[in-house]
């Protein structure tokens, strides 16, 4: 049937029996694998829970009249939002579909700045192991598009895990010196977060 300047006119009822409704057509359309999307979603809970470890340091640091750590703590809280999202747009531009687990409770307190860089020392060596799980994952479900995406977390995770390991080497060397605490205190104050930079 055609209306006027000779254009097709389909009725809607035709239209809507024969286009399954959006879950159905992102299935059928999906550019990322199951493997692959449990994996991401896996990795999006870990990002959050990494800024909500950051946050968990900011406020014990601000309790400790340390203000310049937070503040790198705060900063490194609102990094891995950014790195979060980055898998969350990733999944959904493939057709995946995410899917936000319950966020685990972080610690809250530390003995002191130096044991809460140590802390996230550590947990930087966890996100790089589940970094290069992926990476593995990728590669053996031949997923290119994930693998270039997990290629700038390999190189963004190796400049993690230096940043943390010179601040605790850093604290290391202060000691119990107290001036030179609050000198680099004062330093880490400066920082803040460009997402451009990421």
């Amino acid at each position: 049937m055609y209306g006027a300047n000779n254009l097709l006119v389909v009725p809607i009822r035709v239209i809507q029996r024969d286009i399954p409704d959006t879950m159905e057509w992102k299935k059928v359309f999906a550019m990322i694998g199951k493997v692959m999307e449990d994996e991401m979603n896996k990795q999006i809970n870990e990002e959050l829970y990494s800024g909500y470890l950051y946050l968990a340091i900011a406020a014990d640091l601000e309790d400790k009249n340390l203000p310049g750590f937070a503040n790198w703590m705060r900063v490194q809280a609102k990094e891995e939002q950014f790195h979060a999202m980055k898998f969350f747009d990733h999944l959904n531009e493939r057709g995946g579909r995410v899917k936000l687990y319950k966020i685990e409770e972080p610690r809250f307190e530390w003995d002191s700045a130096l044991a809460a860089f140590e802390a996230a020392y550590e947990h930087e060596q966890h996100v790089t192991g589940r970094i290069n799980h992926m990476m593995d994952v990728a590669i053996r479900e031949s997923d290119y598009a994930t693998q270039s995406l997990l290629r700038w977390y390999v190189d963004e995770q190796v400049e993690e895990e230096d940043t943390a390991l010179a601040y605790v080497e850093k604290l290391r060397m202060i000691g119990d010196h107290k001036g030179l605490l609050l000198q680099l205190d004062r330093e880490m104050a400066a920082r803040t977060f460009t997402p451009e930079d990421e």
